[in-house]
């Protein structure tokens, strides 16, 4: 394709809206949809195209990208006569890009085949969070037939700093579970590690400088202590995404024994039970200390 494709950013929350954004400042033609549509409005200032439907927004386009909550949601929007299935043009790129799990993106992959096999489809989820995808800084882990759709490198390359290619659509949202649950493992054990140390005498700066330099000293890690330390738990990932994103990992795992993500998530769905859902993951730390002052 010699000029840039044109692309429809479906789900505008803080990573679709993030890629709508990047799109815009890199000169792409931007279309948007949100099912609350004023979230497109500052992307609308900068020159995006807002869509009543998916099916208006994605008409005459050639790369739509989703980025929407779950399986059922994303589903949804592909269906019906205001669906993006209904708008799309013979032969047009979609890259799912949401967090699904094993189930919804197999069902998605079926239903695509069924209904619209002209269709180039990208099992696309990325590794990062908000602010990395504001500064395009994340991961887009990609699979699908990259030879058919050659007009999404273009557009991965606006959005995100590397795109690790994972072969056939489908095990790039095996791989994001993967992934999602070594992270989720280690902020589990960084908020416990850190109410340990405070037990025994240390400040969170003190750990981190025994940290430092070595092989522990993760860069988001560093980040979220930071988050422990101010007691600001402004969201780049928000706690209720986390839990859904463990359960769907332990639902991928069949029969594996997976102790420590089934005791996260418990413990996580007894934080979100008691509030703290809306808040970045990372609170768990302050939830940790609240029950042990509830102890008190």
């Amino acid at each position: 394709m010699s000029q840039q494709p044109t692309v429809a950013v479906l789900g505008l929350g803080a990573m679709g809206h993030a890629f709508a954004a990047n799109l815009l400042k890199n000169g792409f033609e931007t279309h948007v949809w949100n099912r609350t549509a004023s979230r497109g409005d500052d992307l609308v200032q900068a020159g995006a195209i807002l869509g009543k439907t998916p099916r208006e927004a994605v008409e005459g386009v050639d790369v739509v990208i989703c980025m929407l909550s779950d399986g059922p949601t994303t589903l949804a929007a592909f269906q019906g006569q205001d669906g993006l299935l209904a708008g799309l043009k013979q032969g047009g790129i979609v890259a799912q890009m949401g967090t699904l799990g094993v189930d919804a993106t197999e069902q998605l992959i079926n239903y695509l085949q069924a209904e619209r096999p002209d269709v180039v489809f990208f099992d696309a989820p990325v590794s990062g969070t908000k602010t990395p995808a504001e500064q395009a800084q994340i991961v887009v882990l990609a699979s699908g037939d990259r030879e058919a759709g050659a007009a999404i490198e273009p557009v991965f390359a606006a959005i995100s700093r590397a795109v690790k290619w994972l072969g056939e659509a489908g095990r790039a949202s095996k791989m994001k579970l993967v992934v999602n649950a070594w992270l989720i493992s280690m902020m589990e054990g960084i908020a416990e590690s850190c109410q340990l140390a405070d037990e025994l005498g240390f400040t969170i700066d003190e750990l981190w400088n025994v940290l430092e330099g070595g092989p522990l000293a993760a860069p988001y890690i560093k980040g979220k202590m930071e988050m422990f330390k101010a007691d600001n738990y402004q969201p780049q990932m928000q706690l209720t995404w986390a839990l859904k994103d463990i359960n769907l990992a332990i639902d991928a795992g069949g029969s594996r024994n997976l102790p420590i993500m089934q005791s996260i998530s418990r413990h996580w769905q007894d934080a979100v039970n008691a509030g703290y859902g809306d808040s970045d993951l990372a609170v768990v730390y302050r939830y940790l200390g609240a029950q042990e002052s509830n102890k008190a």
